[in-house]
């Protein structure tokens, strides 16, 4: 069986392949990006389907199953055997991705036991690397072209800088999404200015808020909109391994995986170091 860092090398590697796939389509004049509407409006671009099947090849001589938002899904009834799992999101931020606004990524995480444990984050615009594994802490690496791959986790380690960044002198801050603010989310971050008046607010899409956060640009980002799981298992992944939770906004439970239902509740990704609190929305 291969170890979960040779797994995580091998999801890295994919995730950069992916991102090639991705540009290829991004960058080329000719594209119609061959835009459609899936079942629940969302779009679906030729580049979702690329870097899907370029994932899937990479992923499948490890021998674990995959949940990909782009694929179809096995039935509870088959995943719920599933002790380790691949989770995908070969194009998340497909909007934003349309708009070419540069908030776009390839996500892939490992699962063991309903929680993520490796997982990487490649924003293939800007060519920048997430990383995180449980035990070994997490990274972010620079200009990682296309044609890039790591022989293992000591190569990817030695290119990266550790997260989080230390040294940052800055206000309290909250990420939110790009695309979809909504009315309770304004109303969190309204309650959040009584314990942080000077607070500043930054806004991302796809997973790059979850991103900020473990990097050590935010403090906490909260989400009360929909979500699926192949949205937020690989930024889970990394933001623990950087020193922050992920938890469910009721209750402060972590977020779990490989459920019956792959919607996510609403949630909250926060800093455990450096400022003073961030409450729970029922403690608001």
């Amino acid at each position: 069986m291969d170890t979960i860092e040779t797994l995580l090398t091998t999801a890295v590697n994919a995730a950069i392949g992916a991102g090639g796939e991705i540009m290829n389509v991004y960058d080329d004049p000719a594209q119609d990006f061959g835009i459609e509407l899936k079942a629940d409006n969302s779009p679906l671009t030729k580049a979702d389907r690329r870097a899907d099947a370029a994932i899937a090849a990479a992923l499948l001589p490890t021998g674990i199953s995959i949940l990909s938002e782009e694929s179809a899904h096995a039935p509870y009834g088959e995943r719920r055997h599933w002790e380790r799992m691949w989770i995908v999101d070969p194009l998340d931020g497909t909007k934003e991705f349309i708009k070419k606004n540069g908030d776009f990524t390839v996500n892939i995480a490992l699962a063991e036991g309903g929680t993520p444990v490796a997982g990487v984050i490649y924003v293939p615009a800007t060519r920048e690397l997430y990383w995180g594994l449980r035990g070994r802490g997490a990274g972010k690496a620079s200009k990682v072209g296309s044609d890039r791959r790591f022989a293992d986790i000591g190569e990817l380690a030695a290119a990266s800088a550790p997260l989080p960044v230390a040294g940052q002198q800055r206000p309290f801050t909250v990420v939110a999404s790009r695309s979809h603010l909504s009315d309770e989310t304004r109303a969190f971050i309204d309650a959040l200015r009584t314990f942080h008046p000077a607070m500043a607010m930054m806004s991302r899409g796809s997973s790059l808020k979850m991103c900020m956060v473990a990097e050590g640009l935010a403090d906490v980002y909260p989400r009360f909109a929909p979500t699926m799981e192949w949205d937020t298992a690989a930024g889970h992944a990394i933001a623990t391994a950087a020193g922050c939770e992920v938890v469910r906004a009721d209750d402060g439970t972590p977020l779990a995986y490989n459920k019956p239902d792959l919607h996510n509740p609403w949630f909250i990704v926060r800093r455990k170091d450096g400022h003073a609190t961030t409450p729970y929305a029922h403690e608001l």
